[in-house]
């Protein structure tokens, strides 16, 4: 067993899960979608980002296209958060309707990572 595989996955799932967590839920409520949750899925999502960085294979180019993705996806997500909590902007349905959607394009870009990882590892044949 590769421990470097092992970290790669668990922060790939993590992230997913985390943003899953966020994404749930009544989509103009804000008080159902946790900021903490959101930044905690972009930090673990950028770390996941950096943990692909040296693979040079072509499923981990896709893993990287999938990462980054999903980093700007949730960026735009917390930038809009961050600015309507500050008091800039109203933290209305409509805007939460549209953070909540940038975590969804996140989120998508993230169960495609996952499978990615299942579907490398299911191919892997032991030597």
């Amino acid at each position: 067993m590769s421990f470097e595989k092992v970290i790669f996955g668990f922060f790939v799932l993590l992230a997913a899960t985390l943003n899953f967590g966020f994404f749930l839920g009544d989509i103009e409520r804000p008080e159902v979608h946790s900021h903490i949750e959101l930044y905690a899925a972009l930090v673990i999502s950028i770390i996941a980002t950096v943990l692909k960085l040296g693979d040079r294979t072509q499923i981990g180019a896709i893993h990287l296209a999938t990462s980054l993705v999903a980093d700007l996806q949730l960026i735009g997500a917390a930038v809009l958060y961050t600015t309507a909590r500050s008091g800039a902007l109203d933290l209305d349905a409509s805007m939460m309707s549209t953070i909540v959607s940038l975590s969804g394009g996140a989120l998508f870009a993230n169960v495609v990572s996952v499978i990615l990882l299942v579907v490398e590892t299911s191919s892997f044949r032991r030597r």
